[in-house]
């Protein structure tokens, strides 16, 4: 794809997700990558004088220092602002898990003090892909097979509708430093290994995968909007706890509304599961009572979602 094709088609992505795209200011997420260097250097053509670039260091590999100032360099030539940001405090749990959770913490406490109205990720069709594919295998749901989200809050993905070839083939074109985080050739990540699988694939047509995930994620908005009308409606307060008072709704609905319920309940919970929200329905319809957590679901003419009675201890 031509140079000028991916910047007409950055633009018109930008346009078609921030309102303000003709007068707004982007931060750029850069890992230093191929594909977050072709989106800098693409925002940086498509929209000059509006585009500043931060590049977290998460200090995971000795390499990450140099290849955070190989990108503080290329914008300094380029007279763009950049910041390379660090995350405070030991890894916990899963490594990528909190390397995520530290990265768009950072980046949007940056967006924020520069006073830039969005952030651009460069998450593209084959990442789109990728998270699909392995939310299949997992079982997911409509909000999960919705993929990477094109907007979400201020971030912004505009790259979902074109190819890793496509990105790197400009980052070689244009002269474009860049680097490959070795762990995204890592099998043990997930992520990795399916992309290990997958490249060997031809049928799979990674553009309309990702059709089907922005349908997935608009239907996913309209869920959420009916559950909205509903949860005002129906979920009333019934003491300590909350009750549902129409329940011959489609089960999709059903677990929308006993999942805010717990939530609402019990906001320290961890996220149930749909097979545990399925257990749930069913022993609500039977008229029958179960737990979950520190709550308990009852079932009858209408549906309550109470603290469970303290044990009394002998």
């Amino acid at each position: 794809m031509a140079e000028g094709d991916l910047e007409t088609q950055l633009k018109q992505a930008i346009g078609a997700l921030a309102e303000n795209a003709a007068s707004a200011c982007f931060g750029v997420a850069v890992s230093g990558g191929p594909d977050s260097m072709a989106l800098l250097d693409l925002a940086a053509r498509a929209f000059p004088g509006r585009v500043e670039a931060a590049t977290v260091d998460h200090g995971l590999r000795d390499a990450s220092a140099v290849e955070a100032a190989m990108v503080a360099d290329w914008c300094r030539d380029g007279g763009i602002a950049h910041a390379t940001l660090h995350p405070q405090g030991a890894v916990r749990g899963n490594v990528q898990s909190w390397a995520r959770a530290q990265r768009y913490a950072l980046l949007e406490e940056w967006r924020a003090a520069r006073g830039l109205d969005w952030l651009l990720t460069a998450h593209h069709a084959d990442d789109q892909l990728e998270t699909l594919l392995m939310r299949l295998n997992r079982g997911a749901g409509v909000g999960g097979l919705a993929g990477v989200r094109a907007r979400q809050g201020a971030v912004l993905r505009p790259l979902l509708g074109m190819r890793k070839a496509d990105l790197l083939a400009y980052a070689l074109e244009r002269g474009l430093p860049h680097v490959d985080d070795p762990s995204n050739g890592d099998a043990r990540f997930d992520r990795a290994a399916l992309r290990a699988a997958l490249a060997g694939v031809d049928w799979i047509d990674a553009a309309a995968a990702g059709r089907s995930a922005a349908a997935l994620a608009e239907a996913e908005e309209a869920l959420d909007w009916m559950v909205d009308d509903l949860e005002a409606r129906h979920v009333l307060p019934d003491g300590g706890g909350l009750a549902l008072d129409r329940t011959d709704l489609p089960r999709e609905l059903l677990r929308r509304l006993i999942l805010r319920m717990v939530a609402r309940l019990q906001p320290d919970a961890v996220p149930l599961r749909g097979e545990a929200v399925d257990r749930l329905i069913a022993a609500a319809r039977t008229g029958g009572k179960m737990s979950i957590g520190r709550l308990v679901l009852k079932g009858g003419v209408r549906w309550t979602l109470m603290a469970a009675p303290q044990r009394r201890w002998q």
